[in-house]
């Protein structure tokens, strides 16, 4: 590669990398696919490990299992074929003196165009044999002559994600140039006052000095610094962004006055069969200082599985029906709006308030209420819809409610439950049916706090931290399948005391994977093995009404199991139900795994969480142990976020949570603290 080109102008960084020489068309296309579009993408193509090469063992040295870099020179290759042609292998043999080195690859044949007899070799990989020394699919690099050798040798050497087409050797060097002739205009995004104090723990190096040691470090202990500092960068502009939509947002929006004035919150509390924890008492004071304040609410209530989201929920919903605004609850599933609508309904019944359900299982919103008789006008018009009400009421409902049929006046409150089954889209599609109504969005998922600052950043956030009295202690089992035929005669035994039971599978039907269970397959076999036990089927491939039905027949203890996929992870509230028994439970997310638990225990009797599954890997033993280990959600969330990482636990990017190439949301609390800082005197 040539001399690095002269001083760029100041706004090189941003210009296309076939600016760069010996980067056409071909190899700019090869670099888009591992994203590096620009210049400052490809000095922020971060290595995903490092080799030092300062000490290379020799071929002599090499150990069993051990990964190590050694090099040699190629004195043999070829590829031998197997059954027509139909496998291959590719082989080249290394010498360096002390010993020969085998390479192998299998089913690569192509590969034999990358090497020569002569070549000489570096290679990192872990021997799976000493007699001969052998390493299958290798790293290598053909290490050529000349003066550039001191980019790849005899140095800690970055090792970078590559695609076919390009070279390691290729895109180091190229990395060097570039860096070489545009580090100068690197600058720090912030300016110098703000950046951390040593005191925090956190002296961390300037930008430019950081990507310099991200590529190429003098010494080891230089590549973390760095990465924290560019992990720093990220996160600082996604608070910046955060912080200056929530600013942008309170400078043009105008609170609605949804404060309240009592009258129906202390007859509704006085009705009420317990009373509020001070938990929620503190939670609700905080809620009801936003909604009197000039600037809309946009608050995030986190509560454990339990702990009583709902009922503040309906005082947050009451305070704004008091100043004469209509609300709107959303939730994800049929069941778990359902399940609201039930419970609104009994506990607004006394207060003589409209609750409408309307969910796509319907053609027109309904209020069915046994109050209708007493209270004509109020809920007795099926095709009553939200807009024509003389009283203010709520409406809860699933995704309907963001459809173009429903568009109530003087909506002042959205609620909205599990908001982590939401997008950011959908959030703000219903919250554009007002005119900028107050927003709580509510989780039993409890959120480990790096997610929580970054994803519900431009949000409030309230916490429930106390669960009500009276509940029943929740044990948790973790169970292999030969264990099952005690488990079904532990659960029978409790069926026989007059509890009830959940009986989970991962699968609607059976899917061909070998030893996974699916409800409609188990089904008959469940009833004849709980006989004369009453036993219900729940999935979401059944209707609406029949869906109804079945809940409706397991409330009123008329079935005694009720077999079901994770549908009944929200919704579902039946006190009597006491044996949670989940097979195949290494199939479910840790946090998934704690809201099944959640549907037990809550009565006052002791309650059982089984798991049974066959946890090959030694995460997904780790992952129904802590499960057997703790009930509190937050401790789940922060294990489920190491073990599983927040790529899958967040699934589907509807979150608009961005890619991080040097942050992680695993471990880096402590920086988007500080990166929170920085933004507010930024702003």
């Amino acid at each position: 590669m040539s001399a690095a080109p002269s001083q760029p102008p100041a706004s090189a960084l941003a210009r296309s990398v076939t600016s760069l020489f010996g980067v056409g068309p071909e190899r700019a296309a090869l670099l888009g696919h591992l994203g590096v579009h620009t210049i400052e993408d490809l000095l922020l193509h971060r290595p995903h490990r490092y080799e030092d090469r300062q000490n290379l063992l020799k071929i002599g040295e090499l150990q069993l299992r051990e990964p190590a870099s050694t090099h040699g020179t190629i004195v043999a290759l070829g590829t031998k074929w197997y059954r027509h042609h139909s496998k291959s292998i590719f082989e080249i043999i290394l010498e360096d003196g002390t010993g020969r080195l085998h390479c192998r690859w299998w089913n690569l044949p192509y590969m034999e165009k990358y090497f020569s007899k002569g070549n000489e070799v570096l290679v990192f990989g872990k021997p799976l044999l000493l007699k001969p020394r052998t390493i299958d699919h290798p790293e290598t690099e053909v290490l050529e002559g000349g003066e550039e050798n001191f980019i790849h040798l005899n140095r800690i050497t970055p090792i970078y994600p590559l695609t076919e087409g390009l070279g390691q050797r290729w895109l180091r060097a190229l990395i060097w140039h570039t860096l070489q002739a545009f580090e100068a205009k690197i600058q720090d995004p912030w300016p110098p006052e703000l950046m951390v104090p040593p005191a925090s723990g956190l002296a961390l190096p300037s930008r430019s000095q950081a990507i310099r040691h991200t590529h190429f470090p003098e010494k080891s202990d230089q590549i973390e610094p760095a990465r924290k500092r560019l992990a720093l960068d990220e996160f600082v502009e996604l608070q910046n962004q955060i912080q200056a939509r929530r600013k942008n947002f309170e400078l043009k929006a105008q609170g609605l006055a949804c404060g309240g004035d009592n009258r129906l919150i202390k007859p509704f509390l006085k009705y009420l069969e317990f009373k509020l924890t001070p938990s929620q008492t503190k939670v609700l004071r905080e809620i009801r200082n936003d909604m009197s304040s000039p600037h809309p609410m946009r608050r995030l209530l986190q509560g454990d599985v339990g702990s009583g989201k709902t009922v503040v929920a309906a005082c947050t919903a009451l305070m704004a029906l008091e100043s004469g605004f209509n609300v709107a609850l959303m939730a994800p599933t049929e069941i778990l709006a359902e399940q609201h609508f039930s419970t609104f309904s009994n506990w607004f019944k006394p207060l003589e308030i409209a609750v409408m359900l309307r969910t796509g299982g319907q053609k027109s919103p309904e209020t069915r209420r046994e109050a209708a008789e007493d209270t004509p006008g109020k809920y007795s018009s099926g095709m009553q819809s939200p807009s024509s009400a003389v009283h203010p009421i709520i409406t809860i409902g699933t995704h309907a409610l963001i459809h173009s049929g429903f568009n109530p006046e003087k909506l002042g409150l959205v609620i909205i439950d599990e908001q982590h089954r939401f997008g950011v889209i959908q959030r703000e599609q219903l919250l554009r049916k007002g005119y900028y109504p107050h927003l709580l969005v509510m989780t039993a998922t409890p959120i480990p706090r790096t997610l929580g600052l970054t994803l519900y950043g431009d949000l409030d956030v309230s916490v429930i931290d106390q669960l009500p009295p009276g509940r029943g202690q929740v044990r948790t089992f973790v169970r292999t399948a030969d264990r099952l035929p005690k488990v079904w005669e532990f659960l029978r035994s409790k069926l026989s005391e007059g509890r009830q039971a959940y009986v989970v599978y991962p699968h609607v039907e059976e899917n061909g994977q070998l030893g996974i269970k699916a409800v409609t397959g188990e089904f008959e076999n469940l009833q004849r093995l709980l006989a004369p036990f009453r036993v219900g089927i729940l999935h979401g491939r059944l209707r609406p009404q029949e869906k109804e039905q079945v809940m409706t027949q397991f409330r009123a203890q008329k079935l005694q199991v009720l077999l079901a996929t994770s549908i009944i992870e929200v919704g579902v509230d039946v006190a009597n139900a006491s044996v949670m028994l989940i097979e195949n439970a290494e199939q479910f997310g840790l946090a998934q795994l704690h809201q099944l638990r959640g549907r037990i225990g809550r009565g006052a009797h002791e309650s059982f969480c089984i798991l049974v599954g066959g946890a090959k890997t030694k995460a997904a033993q780790q992952r129904l142990r802590a499960l057997e280990e703790t009930t509190d959600g937050f401790r789940i969330a922060e294990a489920d976020l190491k073990l599983r990482g927040p790529g899958e636990l967040l699934g589907q990017q509807q979150s608009g949570m961005p890619r991080f190439r040097f942050g992680d949301l695993v471990n880096d609390l402590t920086l988007i603290n500080e990166a929170r800082q920085i933004a507010k005197g930024i702003i």
